[in-house]
């Protein structure tokens, strides 16, 4: 269990969802909660509810000057939790080419960009706690979703690799992989979800992961067993059950 006690964490992506969730865990346990999306007015509305000492920084994931500017106005960190994410349900049919590379450019190169941010730093110190936010459909190819899809998976493999590195050194690097979570990005879906969980729940769940020493989180444990058994499945019978 980490002392969160006057700890400070900057959260990318939390004016609202699983954002905003995790931040109300975050400032339930004592924690100093540094809040970043585009929307500040939103970013307010969530810090008005926290009982935590919380700090607004607006910044766009798509700018690396505009991360850099919040990351000088957060100050110095103990941890960066990547939650932003941009999502629109489509694959071969209907490519929507603006909304690919939006999703391309704010869910992995995003993340891409933080690292470039509070890495450094965090490495020049031998400090630091950064955690990743995923997804299921990280693990193999999905029907529908092939933007989002491999974006998830790059930010797998940047995490992955980070852990690599920094491994037996004083920065921790984690990865949650969620299911399906109820927010108005999954309200654009029109199709069966299952394993739905809350935002709280969600929480609640990468909240324990972030109090652990282990690296990756896939959940639900059921539904995230299923993805996860598909990556050792031969090519021919993978895509006859997942396509």
């Amino acid at each position: 269990m980490r002392d969160w006690q006057g700890k400070r964490y900057w959260l990318i992506g939390a004016s609202e969802g699983l954002g905003a969730a995790l931040a109300a865990k975050l400032s339930g346990v004592g924690a100093e909660v540094i809040l970043t999306s585009r929307s500040e007015e939103k970013l307010n509305a969530v810090a008005a509810d926290l009982p935590g000492r919380t700090l607004v920084v607006p910044a766009d994931v798509t700018s690396r000057e505009s991360l850099e500017r919040a990351a000088a106005q957060a100050g110095d960190v103990d941890g960066v939790v990547w939650l932003a994410g941009a999502y629109w349900p489509f694959g071969a049919h209907g490519w929507n080419a603006e909304q690919a590379e939006i999703m391309a450019d704010t869910n992995f190169t995003g993340a891409m960009r933080l690292a470039g941010v509070v890495l450094p730093t965090m490495i020049s110190r031998d400090r630091g706690h950064i955690v990743f936010t995923g997804s299921l459909t990280a693990y193999g190819g999905l029907p529908r979703s092939a933007p989002y899809t491999a974006s998830k998976a790059g930010i797998m493999a940047l995490a992955e690799s980070l852990h690599a590195d920094l491994r037996k050194t004083g920065v921790h690097v984690q990865l949650v992989n969620p299911g399906f979570i109820r927010t108005r990005l999954t309200d654009k879906n029109d199709f069966r979800m299952p394993a739905m969980m809350e935002p709280e729940e969600a929480a609640q769940e990468i909240f324990e992961h972030m109090n652990s020493e282990a690296f990756s989180k896939p959940f639900p444990f059921w539904f995230g067993l299923v993805f996860r058994l598909g990556r050792f499945l031969p090519p021919s019978l993978y895509f006859r059950l997942f396509a």
